[in-house]
């Protein structure tokens, strides 16, 4: 009996926080209000989320094949928070960054309030960077509407554009599985790097698989502005599902 009681325990918590695990079936939680994104909800609390939701790498609403590393990285046209139109061919001959974003999911939140996040966009847009997140949560879905992801950005000190792909056509096309998960363009259009932010599937930095932290996404960064071949090209994400519709 404690045996069941434990396991409902363990289901319900995955379900509310709307997180996949990374074995159990998918859950879907109804939209938290913007309040689960303010500057004052207490640190403990999303790193506990994160203890509690094992990072899913799961593929659901994916495409069977979307864009790869090595080609010419998909085209979008996406409207940001305020109604402006970002199209991925008005920053042709700068280095792009896209992040698929929900501000409600513990990982993005870890990666963005202790972890490999907190100041990454910063240090790549002053190297010229251009750096978009993209949430392609659908409607009603956790993490989508104007005002939560407006909330998110303040809570995260975000100066850079959220996107809103509510069709998940961009999301879709470029593969992109899970929040946080990152896609590095060079100047010329091409995918070079696609995959987690670091090695650290906790969101918090403080668990690195080799017991070694490492920032794929500034690496990454790093190695194309210096001209040289991107080392590791891909890896997996981890985190949360991408809430596309149905």
């Amino acid at each position: 009996m404690r045996i069941l009681t434990l396991l409902a325990a363990s289901t319900i918590a995955l379900a509310a926080l709307g997180c996949d695990g990374a074995k159990a079936p998918r859950a879907e939680a109804p939209a938290p209000s913007s309040a689960s994104a303010s500057p004052e909800a207490p640190q403990k609390e999303v790193a506990a989320a994160v203890r509690e939701a094992p990072p899913s790498r799961a593929t659901e609403g994916a495409p069977a094949t979307a864009a790869a590393v090595g080609k010419e990285a998909p085209a979008f046209s996406l409207p940001d928070l305020a109604g402006k139109t970002h199209n991925l061919a008005d920053y042709r001959g700068k280095p792009v960054v896209l992040e698929w974003f929900n501000p409600e999911c513990p990982f993005v939140k870890a990666a963005h309030t202790k972890g490999s996040l907190v100041s990454t966009a910063a240090q790549l847009e002053n190297k010229g960077f251009v750096y978009l997140a993209i949430n392609s949560g659908a409607p009603g879905k956790q993490g989508q509407g104007i005002e939560v992801n407006a909330a998110g950005k303040e809570a995260f000190g975000l100066t850079h554009p959220i996107l809103l792909d509510e069709m998940g056509s961009a999301g879709k096309a470029y593969g992109a599985t899970n929040t946080p998960h990152v896609f590095l363009i060079d100047q010329k259009g091409t995918l070079v790097y696609a995959g987690a932010v670091d090695n650290s599937p906790d969101g918090e930095g403080n668990s690195p698989e080799g017991g070694t932290l490492v920032n794929y996404l500034t690496q990454a960064a790093e190695e194309l502005l210096a001209g040289k071949p991107i080392s590791k090209p891909e890896t997996n994400a981890y985190g949360c599902s991408v809430k596309y519709a149905k």
